[in-house]
């Protein structure tokens, strides 16, 4: 089995739901679909993540820097690197850098695809 090896550099990161971020698990060549995804996020000094809800739970590892989460309106205790934050799936959630330096972690989020939810209209299944 060949290494795979991965680095989380904030250069490798692009523009996504108002944050940078560099998609890590699935990686590049991977054979098997892993049941869970991860990436490293980036978020400059006092700027607000997009707000996001998924039928996923998420997990942040803060890397560096201070911050907090609104989570479904409610703004939670403030965090700093070397906390996990647990996202409980389907709660709108943004992320807030509270600090003067670059907030950085990792999310894992779980399953990796978005599981179809059933909708209140004849029982139809939609993408999440």
């Amino acid at each position: 089995m060949a290494e795979h090896r991965l680095r989380i550099d904030r250069s490798a990161a692009t523009e996504e739901f108002g944050l940078a971020c560099q998609r890590l698990i699935p990686w590049p060549g991977g054979d098997a679909e892993p049941p869970v995804g991860a990436m490293a996020c980036f978020l400059r000094p006092g700027g607000d993540s997009a707000p996001d809800c998924h039928n996923q739970d998420e997990v942040m590892i803060i890397l560096s820097g201070t911050g907090s989460v609104t989570l479904d309106g409610r703004l939670e205790p403030p965090f700093r690197a070397g906390d996990i934050v647990v996202l409980p799936k389907n709660q709108e959630h943004v992320v807030h850098n509270t600090g003067d330096a670059e907030l950085s972690w990792v999310s894992l989020y779980w399953p990796l695809r978005e599981p179809a939810i059933r909708t209140d209209n004849d029982n139809e299944e939609v993408a999440a």
